[in-house]
């Protein structure tokens, strides 16, 4: 929670700086030992929990904003950044209204307009990630997808309309090049669909199909170390999983 000070000079940069109404939240998703993260920001005093989101500059295109917002919050420039919803329940920005309304006098006060809000989920490398708080936040962290914190306002609701996004998408575009390490078992590929899912899948016909869609190349060493056979490591043919990405492939998990 801001103090009255903080309220007013955040207020009048954003009326001269930002666009009225309209904002954008992201959902951010890793993966890191066989379990989804997704990006969780934590305010300061209160210790709410919130997605990490921000506005959009007067003359700023919406995914400039968007990956302006997720640059600051990853350190990351290249993110695959998809717009996915917009919600607009009227009731949505209430919490905000009630916290700051005795503040400030409703016209000068940013945060007791309405807000409709862009989603878009992203996918990054758990490991390329600094997370950085913003000037709301005590701190930016990875949270398990399975041990979330209590989310503010409707981000419960975005975060599950995203998740629900990104199962569809596996339906008819790749996953994983943007999730994965640079070289990786097919077990550990099969893992990460299975969480994402939620769901078992039958390792040969995974593997098949994965091999079928032309995305994966074989490397032609297996991995080093273990009493069993070691399993051949894959890579993404990035030119095949951009084109698939593009085009798209019939099926469905």
């Amino acid at each position: 929670m801001l103090t009255k000070k903080e309220l007013e000079a955040y207020c009048e940069d954003a009326r001269e700086n930002y666009l009225p109404h309209i904002s954008i939240d992201c959902v951010v998703f890793g993966f890191h030992e066989g379990l989804l993260k997704v990006l969780i920001l934590k305010v300061k005093n209160g210790g709410e929990h919130y997605l990490p989101g921000g506005f959009l500059l007067k003359t700023e295109p919406i995914e400039t904003a968007a990956n302006r917002i997720l640059k600051e919050r990853t350190g990351l420039d290249e993110i695959f950044l998809k717009q996915f919803h917009v919600f607009g329940d009227p009731e949505r920005s209430k919490q905000h209204f009630e916290t700051y309304k005795d503040m400030l006098p409703v016209e000068e006060n940013w945060f007791t307009n309405r807000f409709l809000t862009i989603g878009y989920y992203a996918l990054v490398d758990f490991f390329d990630v600094t997370p950085a708080p913003d000037q709301f936040s005590e701190t930016c962290l990875w949270c398990d997808l399975n041990d979330l914190p209590e989310l503010q306002l409707d981000h419960a609701l975005i975060l599950k309309t995203a998740l629900d996004t990104l199962r569809l998408q596996l339906n008819y575009q790749p996953i994983g090049y943007n999730l994965m390490p640079k070289e990786f078992t097919m077990p550990e590929l099969q893992k990460l669909y299975e969480t994402i899912l939620d769901k078992k899948l039958d390792r040969r016909n995974f593997q098949r199909r994965m091999l079928a869609f032309g995305i994966l190349t074989r490397l032609e060493k297996p991995r080093k170390g273990g009493a069993h056979k070691a399993p051949y490591l894959y890579a993404f043919d990035l030119e095949n999983y951009k084109a698939a990405l593009t085009e798209g492939f019939n099926g469905g998990w």
